[in-house]
């Protein structure tokens, strides 16, 4: 298998600057593959495990409009330490896309503080399902706007009970969006996540060597 370059996977050329500085210049399996089919708005379920690099296989090719100070994009994962790293990492592809926010919500912090960054116009928010569901609740996070959420890490929600916030959430969601599925196995709970939310999605696997 060759290597493919980011600067051939048709990103922005702002996010192409990012990584560049970042010293990133070729993709890993994942983003190889799951960059192209992300990038046509198709529907998707990643196998991989974690160390894969597959943060920026879904954050690279995010269609945020910075422009648009209205939530668009929503990335779901099981804990708060993946939350504040994910948002950490998207935060550095974003660097020239001014007018970019990409907020972590969590379960423990503060929700007023939550409430109030989230006010500001956040275009992206990276959460755990719980936190996330309770913001859409209270109509703190109004999802009408959203065109792509990312389940990463599927299988852990899913051992740590999230399922139902999973689907309560995806139901939720508008109809014309896509929605990008990670996650190291594929258990029956998951698979039906997937039969049920996504629409004739790409498979995109990659087996890490030992």
């Amino acid at each position: 298998m060759e290597t493919v370059k980011f600067d051939e996977l048709q990103l922005d050329e702002r996010i192409i600057r990012a990584i560049t500085e970042m010293g990133f210049e070729e993709a890993s399996p994942i983003q190889a593959q799951a960059i192209p089919v992300a990038m046509e708005g198709r529907d998707m379920i990643g196998q991989a495990q974690t160390g894969t690099g597959k943060t920026a296989a879904f954050g690279l090719p995010q269609k945020v409009d910075p422009k648009v100070k209205k939530l668009q994009a929503i990335v779901l994962l099981p804990t708060r330490e993946l939350a504040i790293q994910v948002a950490e990492e998207m935060r550095r592809f974003a660097k020239f896309m001014h007018g970019v926010k990409v907020l972590p919500i969590y379960g423990g912090q503060d929700i007023v503080k939550q409430i109030r960054s989230l006010k500001d116009g956040t275009q992206v928010i990276v959460g755990t399902p719980g936190r996330v569901m309770d913001h859409m609740r209270r109509k703190t996070v109004k999802v009408d706007h959203v065109l792509t959420v990312v389940l990463d890490e599927a299988d852990e929600m899913l051992n740590m009970g999230f399922l139902e916030d999973m689907e309560t959430i995806l139901s939720q969601l508008p109809e014309e969006r896509q929605t990008l599925m990670f996650s190291a196995t594929m258990p029956q709970a998951i698979a039906e996540i997937a039969r049920k939310f996504q629409k004739d999605p790409v498979t995109v696997r990659v087996i890490k060597k030992e």
